[in-house]
């Protein structure tokens, strides 16, 4: 299996590669040459295999560069009861008529980036002992990511964590949880703005590629292939818990601000999943939401970015969202240069209304779109509570939302949680009068010494920091 650049660099790589590279030479993102296809016999012999075996098929179909062996040792090391909770790893429940939730929020830091991170952070640590090598990540978070991240990498063997957060942007509990950790090769870096600085600065410092060398320097964030690769795999679980046979399609909603994991669903079904829908959930940072209801993707400015409730979807420049483009614009990587360089980097947006190309985002994609307000977070908060008896993020409740309105008869919706409501716990106690019960081990956790430096929204700052403490 080879890999690409979005932006056509002539370059082709193994997966190992960029594994530990992040951004293409040209700034593009890395996909693979070709989907592998998943039929529907192979579909049926996945059905009852235990998650860290589904993972381990899946996986395999796109590193060619890692012994089996080795991979399904990984795999098993990562997704167990221990780590995530339960057996299932992935558990689905049905709230409603046809609406399931996918738990994806019972691993360290109880949000779904969890899935994918620990996956990483092993493979990191394998592949860096098989060179011989160290690797300094820089990553941007907008709450969940970076944690995620820090408790993966934490006393990993040539691994030093450099993360940037919008500063006071993330809730409490999430601040909490980053700055609280005082391991030697965790450092966490308030960036005075907002993600997409943080985000700016991530891709700033990759495409300086005598820094990149120099520092060694590969990222975790969603740009990175390896962590979208393993996001693919619940959508399988997810899919597999839902229905009882292998033709029946399934729906998802995914909450998403930076595209990441709504496009592992745009890979899954790529592969020949039988998902009927992708339903894009926003907040009022709804430039996804106005992509797919109208053909222009506009960024906002820092100022244009809304501080809200769901604050990990605060995101007004959704890095993979290339991927997806890449795909929609037949893999011609002429026109996405067109798109993402000249159009967007010089007016901030570009127009495919008149594009015969985007009636395929739904079409050809099955993408569809929603858009949440504070109000109708705290009303979903309410009436799941109410109903069910069932305690839900702001984030997946922007999801419960748009999940209602795009429903097909016949098919079932999988709405993926996003995290578990203590870590938004202001909202929580807004909506219902009472903090959300938290897990023993994060009893006091904001009252804990914090570790962080806080820098300019600032690429030169933050490479001056990384080259200090790479001494």
């Amino acid at each position: 299996m080879n890999y690409l650049s979005t932006r056509g660099h002539p370059d082709r790589k193994r997966f190992c590669e960029i594994l530990l590279e992040g951004l293409a030479p040209d700034g593009g993102l890395y996909l693979p040459e070709q989907y592998p296809q998943v039929d529907a016999a192979t579909l049926a012999k996945w059905r009852k295999l235990p998650y860290a075996e589904l993972a381990f098929e899946i996986l395999s179909l796109y590193i060619d560069d890692i012994p089996p062996a080795d991979l399904k040792a990984i795999c098993a090391k990562t997704y167990t009861a221990e780590v995530f909770g339960t057996d299932e790893i992935v558990p689905l429940r049905e709230l409603e008529d046809g609406v399931y939730l996918e738990a994806l929020s019972n691993g360290p830091t109880l949000a779904f980036k969890d899935m994918a991170m620990q996956l990483l952070g092993n493979l990191f640590e394998y592949e860096l002992a098989r060179r011989g090598s160290e690797l300094n990540i820089l990553g941007a978070t907008s709450g969940d990511t970076g944690s995620a991240a820090e408790y993966a990498m934490r006393g990993k063997k040539g691994v030093r964590v450099f993360m940037t957060s919008p500063d006071g942007r993330m809730s409490p509990f999430q601040q909490a949880q980053m700055f609280s950790l005082q391991d030697e090769n965790i450092h966490n870096i308030a960036i005075t703005g907002v993600f997409d600085d943080c985000q700016d600065i991530v891709k700033a410092v990759s495409n300086d590629l005598g820094f990149k060398r120099k520092y060694r320097i590969g990222t975790v964030n969603s740009i990175n292939w390896a962590r979208l690769l393993a996001q693919v795999v619940y959508y399988f679980a997810g899919y597999f818990q839902a229905t009882a046979g292998d033709d029946k399609p399934v729906s998802f909603t995914v909450p998403s601000g930076n595209f990441g994991n709504v496009c592992a669903g745009h890979v899954a079904r790529m592969m020949g999943l039988p998902i009927h829908t992708l339903v894009v959930a926003t907040n009022e940072n709804d430039v996804l939401d106005e992509f797919f209801r109208t053909g222009v993707y506009r960024v906002r400015a820092a100022v244009d970015t809304h501080e809200t409730s769901s604050p990990s979807m605060d995101i007004s420049k959704a890095s993979n969202f290339e991927r997806f483009v890449f795909d929609l614009v037949g893999r011609d990587p002429a026109r996405l240069r067109k798109l993402f360089v000249d159009d967007l980097g010089l007016n901030g947006s570009f127009d495919l209304s008149a594009d015969p190309a985007f009636a395929q985002a739904a079409g050809r994609f099955g993408f569809r779109s929603g858009r949440s307000t504070h109000a109708d977070r705290l009303a979903t908060i309410r009436d799941t509570e109410k109903r069910f008896a069932t305690l839900v993020d702001p984030h997946t409740a922007d999801g419960l939302k748009a999940a209602r309105e795009q429903l097909t008869p016949g098919v079932p919706m999988v709405v993926l949680e996003t995290a578990l409501p203590i870590k938004f716990a202001a909202t929580l106690v807004e909506a219902l009068g009472e903090e959300p019960a938290r897990p023993k081990k994060f009893e006091g956790i904001e009252a804990l010494p914090k570790r962080v430096v806080k820098l300019p929204a600032d690429a030169e700052a933050v490479k001056a920091y990384i080259a200090e403490n790479c001494d």
